[in-house]
C-alpha cells in the first residue's frame, strides 16, 4: 500500500512511456537471470512494506539524510542540486552543485559533504531519470562541502596522489571526523576507468586511496564498533568487508596488481542484481539498495541475506531517522520519488546529525 503526503510542485519529464518500458525490461532480466529464484529456494524475500510517498517530481534523488527537524536533505543528480524536502513534502534548493551529486552526509561541523561524480554520465532523452550515454570529455569528480546556513559550496578534493577521482559515489563518516568514500569508476562505453575505496579528512588536509582497481564501488558503511568498513560493488552484486586496525587505517595494505579481492566477501547476489548505496543497522546488519530486483537487500555479516521489495527497480539509497531510528526514507530514483516506511529494526545512528 502506498499513501501520499507529497505536495512539492516539482517538475518532471512528461514522457514516462519509455521509462516504464525500459524498467519492465530490466525487471524481466532480473527475474529470468535468477533473482526471482531467491525467494523460492531460500525463502529470503519478505512482503512489501507499507509506503508513504513523501515527495515526487524529483530528478534522480540520491543520498538522503534524515534531519532533526523532520525534513530530509538529498541530492538530485539530474538537477545537480542539494535539496531539502520539508515535512510537508515541499522541495527547496539549498545549493547548486554542478556535475553529478551522488551521495551526501553530515560532517563533524554540521555541514553536508557531497560525493560528486562530476557528470560521469548523461541522461537518456525522453526518459524520466534514467542515466544515458557518457560525456564526450570526462574530467573527474570531487568531494564538496556545503554550508547549510549560506549554501556556500567548497571543493575539498578532486584528486588523490595526482590522479583524478573517477566518479565519487557514496560516503560515511566515522566518529573521529574522517570519512570513507567510494569512487564508482567511469566508462566511455568501451574503456572503463576502475574505481576505488578512499579515506579522507573533513578539513581537506589528507586523502588516502586504500583500494584501487575495483570494478564498480558504490555503497560504503561502517560496522557499529567502527572496526569494519563495508563496500558494495555495484555491477558484481557483491558486498565486501575490510578490517580496520585504527580509524581510517585498513588492517592490510593494498598489494598492487594482485587479482585477489584483498578483503572478505560477505555475499554475492545471484542473477542480474546490482548493489547501490547502503546503511548499517544498530544490530550490525547491512541494508543495501538493490537495482533491477527493486528493493533493499539486508545482509548479515555471516553472509545470510533477505530481500525487501519496493516499487522502483532503480532503488538507489536509504537512510534511517525518527526518534527510534526505525523510520526509513528511500530514494526511488527512476520514478523521482522519496518514500518513507517503517523498518523492523533500528538503524545505526550516523556519527554526526544536524
Amino acid at each position: 500500500m502506498i499513501t501520499s503526503e507529497a505536495n512539492n510542485g516539482g517538475t518532471m519529464d512528461t514522457n514516462d512511456t519509455g521509462r516504464r518500458a525500459l524498467l519492465k525490461t530490466a525487471l524481466a532480466l532480473a527475474t529470468a537471470a535468477g533473482a526471482g529464484r531467491l525467494a523460492a529456494t531460500e525463502k529470503a524475500t519478505t512482503a512489501g512494506p507499507a509506503l508513504t510517498k513523501v515527495a515526487e517530481g524529483l530528478l534522480f534523488p540520491e543520498g538522503p539524510i534524515a534531519m532533526a527537524d523532520g525534513s530530509v536533505i538529498l541530492v538530485e543528480m539530474r538537477a545537480k542540486t542539494l535539496t531539502r524536502i520539508g515535512r510537508d513534502g515541499k522541495r527547496s534548493v539549498i545549493a547548486e552543485l554542478g556535475g553529478g551529486p551522488n551521495g551526501a552526509a553530515i560532517g563533524p561541523d554540521g555541514a553536508v559533504y557531497v560525493t560528486n561524480n562530476g557528470g560521469a554520465w548523461g541522461w537518456t532523452p525522453g526518459v524520466t531519470n534514467m542515466p544515458g550515454p557518457p560525456p564526450a570529455v570526462y574530467n573527474g569528480g570531487s568531494i564538496q562541502r556545503v554550508d547549510l546556513k549560506t549554501g556556500k559550496v567548497t571543493t575539498l578534493y578532486d584528486r588523490c596522489d595526482g590522479k583524478l577521482l573517477n566518479g565519487p559515489n557514496d560516503l560515511v563518516f566515522d566518529r573521529q571526523g574522517g570519512f570513507w568514500f567510494t569512487c564508482y569508476g567511469q566508462t566511455d562505453n568501451e574503456i572503463r576507468r576502475l574505481g576505488g575505496l578512499y579515506y579522507a579528512k573533513a578539513d581537506g588536509s589528507k586523502i588516502t586511496r586504500w583500494r584501487s582497481a575495483q570494478i564498480s564501488p558504490n555503497g560504503v558503511g561502517l560496522s557499529p564498533d567502527g572496526k569494519v568498513v563495508y563496500m558494495a560493488d555495484c555491477m558484481l552484486g557483491r558486498l565486501y568487508a575490510f578490517d580496520l586496525k585504527a580509524p581510517g587505517v585498513m588492517a592490510t595494505t593494498e598489494i598492487p596488481n594482485d587479482p585477489t579481492p584483498q578483503g572478505r566477501v560477505i555475499a554475492t547476489l545471484p542473477g542480474y542484481q546490482w548493489l547501490d548505496s547502503l546503511k548499517v543497522e544498530a544490530d550490525g546488519s547491512i541494508s543495501v539498495a538493490t537495482l533491477f530486483n527493486a528493493g533493499i537487500t539486508t545482509f548479515q555479516p555471516d553472509g545470510r541475506y533477505a530481500h525487501t521489495p519496493l516499487p522502483d527497480p532503480v532503488t538507489t539509497n536509504l537512510c534511517f531517522g525518527g526518534a527510534d531510528l526505525r523510520d526509513v526514507w528511500v530514494t526511488a530514483s527512476s520514478s523521482g520519488i522519496l518514500y518513507r516506511l517503517r523498518w523492523p529494526r533500528a538503524g545505526l545512528a550516523p556519527a554526526y546529525r544536524a
